[in-house]
């Protein structure tokens, strides 16, 4: 459910990465051609496969990038909070969505037209910057994926997504709190198993000490040691 759209301002608009090298001015001028939205837990934003080229930008809240595999069970690609943006690929290219995107909690969400998105990467090289930045990024972490898919089995992949959560999730120079921590199925349709191997694996990972169960959390009390894990199998 979407409810209360609303012309987006500068203040909205202060938090999107891309957006950030603008002046005030600037930033009020971009705001004149979005929309803001509050959008409830579980409400699907884009659909994969929907023709439609707007531009999304979260201001707040947390979103999941899924698709559907051919066999029809659903894949996840990535989780993304404020700052991020979704929707580019199809404005860019004029094609259908290449994914379904679902809040994970109650989401304040920016969007504007295809057009008004061209225009700001048109007149405002900052954003136009931003924008390639963020699609280098993104190649570069699917040819990541590719990689690991062709060439680790499931339980250095599982060591793989939990280090590239734990990086994104430090809370001193060692140590990490994932939260909330994924669920198991979650960790499974992101390497590709079945959640019976990865809990298996965790369970091991936990009596060796590489994790922790906590209320709300899963800590990772030394991501050097998970890491060597990764390095060892990289390295051989």
């Amino acid at each position: 459910m979407k409810f209360k759209p609303t012309q987006a301002n500068r203040q909205t608009l202060s938090g999107i990465r891309i957006f950030q090298d603008l002046t005030g001015e600037e930033c009020d001028a971009v705001a004149r051609f979005c929309t803001a939205g509050l959008y409830a837990r579980n409400t699907t934003v884009v659909s994969d496969k929907d023709n439609t080229h707007d531009v999304f930008f979260i201001a707040s809240g947390l979103v999941r990038v899924t698709t559907l595999s051919v066999s029809g069970k659903e894949v996840m690609f990535r989780d993304m909070g404020p700052g991020s943006v979704f929707g580019d690929l199809s404005a860019i290219d004029g094609q259908t969505r290449s994914a379904s995107v679902i809040t994970l909690d109650n989401s304040l969400i920016v969007w504007m037209t295809a057009d008004a998105f061209w225009k700001a990467l048109e007149n405002y090289p900052s954003v136009n910057r931003a924008v390639l930045k963020g699609l280098v990024y993104l190649v570069r972490r699917l040819s990541e994926r590719v990689k690991e898919f062709s060439t680790l089995g499931v339980k250095q992949r599982l060591h793989v997504e939990l280090l590239r959560l734990a990086r994104t999730s430090m809370t001193g120079e060692n140590s990490a709190s994932i939260s909330p921590p994924p669920t198991h199925a979650v960790l499974a349709s992101r390497i590709s198993t079945h959640r019976e191997g990865v809990t298996r694996e965790l369970h091991k990972l936990t009596e060796q000490g590489l994790l922790a169960k906590q209320k709300g959390a899963l800590l990772v009390p030394d991501v050097a040691q998970l890491a060597s894990l990764v390095n060892f199998v990289e390295n051989e």
